[in-house]
């Protein structure tokens, strides 16, 4: 691989979105968590929902500010790295990020003060309803990114005028063929990462022998969504590649590690091996016989294009396609065995009993496994789609800005220092807070208000005021219903 300027500059690129990516993710998840653990307390005045929601809200905080941090160097990189790119699709892709601002981002903003500091100063239906808001702001946000790549990775309802992509359909460029698989998917994912966020946090407190009302909830809701979530991903997956076969054929033909077909043989699934690029076969190859064809043809004797039939310049490196898509479906089938395995535990009342230990450490073990399986989707997309940066349209050589190497280079170098040091230590941070377990909810007074003692003065000040442990955790008597 040779590290001239293009090279420099996608490899940049994605290390700054593999950080980005995953703040968001569970942003995401985290906010829809809340508004439901909120709904519940308004319904029901159970405290346990609103400890729970006291615990993850300094959480969510944290990540929110991390992920607006990692997210304002996306942007920029557009002008820096991929001024060819910016140049070409600018008229789409620009519109696109302008409209997540509008309508997300300023959503999100105008009631995450709210969210974050009002509970004690506007009532409860309003609290209730700027959660919903920042839950929606960050459902929204989401849309409008997907459709922007999903237009870079299935282009329509453009036209390429004077060298640039001019959009004539709005409708056809958002809703393009790849966009709704692609959104659903991605927000799937988001509430799998969360949900596994979660069930680590509920199994590592259990497993120190802190096993109280919130701690059980927390642990049990999570896995009540990984058993409804997991396998629907699984099916939506399934669509998401036959999309792909129809549209990004190479880039399917990567992920199966397919290199050719051969007359009247159905095509095996291809479980395990080391695709060798130069010589155009798989080595080592340990496969499923007919199960290709039925996976991605619904048939026992389909075939579907192989590597062979596109030129050499068009096909993605097969290794990285290849490996990060079988290490994504395996933490799939990892998630929806801990789903599986919590039903059984629930069903034999054990769910919380010392015998579920074992159960306990697999869903800590899976704690980052969401997150994982979100980096190795992304990595499939993404280097699958190359050497296309609009499929089929731009080619990412003809994208990038005309920098030398070492000046990509030795801005790479300084984004993994500083990426390493600051979101290392707010990752730090947020465990720290995962660490403390669900406050008591304590009857008393009022806990500050204009002029009181911790009183938040920035959005950071939500997450926690004291590392040591003795932050007052008490919510008056008009917030509690007590």
């Amino acid at each position: 691989m040779d590290l001239d300027a293009l090279m420099l500059a996608r490899l940049q690129f994605a290390f700054t979105i593999s950080f980005h990516i995953i703040f968001p993710a569970i942003t995401i998840g985290l906010a829809s968590y809340l508004a439901v653990l909120e709904g519940f307390w308004l319904k029901t005045r159970d405290s346990t929902y609103l400890s729970l929601y006291q615990y993850w809200l300094k959480i969510f905080a944290v990540n929110f500010a991390m992920g607006v941090v990692s997210g304002l160097v996306m942007a920029y990189q557009f002008g820096t790295n991929w001024s060819g790119f910016s140049d070409f699709a600018g008229g789409i892709t620009g519109p696109l990020l302008a409209y997540e601002v509008l309508t997300a981002f300023f959503l999100e903003a105008g009631f995450l003060g709210v969210m974050l500091f009002g509970m004690r100063r506007v009532g409860p239906g309003l609290h209730f309803m700027s959660t919903i808001m920042v839950a929606l702001g960050t459902l929204i946000s989401a849309t409008w990114i997907l459709a922007s790549n999903s237009w870079m990775q299935t282009p329509q309802g453009h036209e390429i005028i004077d060298g640039r992509a001019v959009p004539v359909d709005w409708l056809a460029v958002i809703l393009n063929p790849s966009f709704p698989y692609r959104l659903v998917h991605m927000v799937l994912a988001a509430f799998l990462a969360t949900a596994l966020l979660v069930a680590a946090s509920g199994a590592w407190h259990m497993l120190r022998g802190n096993s109280n009302p919130a701690i059980r909830r927390m642990f049990s809701m999570a896995l009540w969504m990984l058993l409804a979530v997991a396998p629907l991903q699984a099916l939506v997956g399934d669509f998401h590649g036959l999309n792909t076969l129809e549209h990004q054929p190479a880039k399917l033909a990567a992920i199966e590690g397919h290199w050719e077909n051969t007359p009247g043989e159905p095509v095996p699934f291809t479980l395990f091996a080391w695709p060798d690029v130069e010589a155009e076969q798989n080595r080592y190859a340990v496969e499923i016989p007919y199960l290709g064809s039925l996976i991605l043809t619904h048939s026992l004797d389909g075939q579907f294009p192989g590597l062979k039939e596109f030129p050499r310049d068009e096909r993605p490196y097969v290794p990285l396609v290849f490996w990060s898509f079988r290490v994504m479906v395996g933490l799939g089938l990892l998630m929806i065995g801990l789903a599986v395995a919590g039903v059984w535990a629930r069903w034999r009342g054990r769910l919380y009993d010392h015998n579920s230990r074992a159960l306990w450490r697999y869903a800590l073990c899976m704690g980052p496994a969401g997150v994982i399986a979100i980096l190795a989707g992304w990595f499939t997309t993404e280097v699958g789609r190359q050497p296309w940066v609009v499929y089929g349209v731009m080619r990412t050589a003809d994208a990038v800005s005309p920098h030398r190497a070492f000046e990509v280079g030795l801005t790479l170098l300084l984004f993994i220092v500083v990426y390493f040091v600051l979101f290392g230590a707010g990752t730090v941070y947020m465990l720290r807070l995962i660490r403390r377990g669900p406050p008591e909810i304590l009857d008393g007074g009022p806990d500050g208000g204009p002029g009181e003692p911790r009183t938040p003065a920035r959005p950071m000040s939500a997450a926690s005021h004291d590392e040591a442990g003795d932050t007052d955790t008490r919510f008056p008597a008009d917030v509690t219903g007590r």
